[in-house]
């Protein structure tokens, strides 16, 4: 098992990468998502998580947006993995765990490391979830 540490990582970045690994066969552990960033304009990001947010339909039918950290970095991730819903893309996401900060059952392992994006118009994804 991997564990991959998202402080400080662009979202996009780590999806991709997280993606391709789960394609090879890895089980992947994210950690820290509530500190991971998203890049571009604060005001746009924001306006976009209300508005899907806000797109509700009825209470059983979608579409539904993720609320939590976890399950945004969850929700990308699902959205690079082939078919989710069946066949190989379901047994692959399974594969996926997302924690906010470091569990107890992590603690002590190996944690990879990226190196920090230099960007100047950063955002954490907690600013945006509940």
């Amino acid at each position: 098992m991997k564990i991959l540490n998202g402080k400080g990582q662009v979202l996009g970045r780590l999806a991709s990468y997280t993606a391709k690994e789960l394609l090879r066969g890895e089980e992947i552990a994210i950690v820290n998502c509530e500190k991971i960033i998203i890049t571009g304009n604060k005001a746009f990001i924001r306006s976009e998580f209300e508005r899907k947010r806000n797109m509700v339909g009825t209470s059983q039918k979608g579409p539904k947006h993720p609320a939590t950290s976890e399950s945004v970095v969850k929700r990308t991730v699902r959205g690079m993995l082939p078919n989710h819903r069946a066949g190989r893309g379901k047994e692959i996401y399974a594969k996926l765990r997302c924690y906010q900060g470091v569990p107890k059952e992590l603690e002590g392992k190996k944690i990879i490391e990226f190196p920090k994006p230099q960007r100047s118009k950063i955002s954490e994804v907690k600013e945006y979830t509940y």
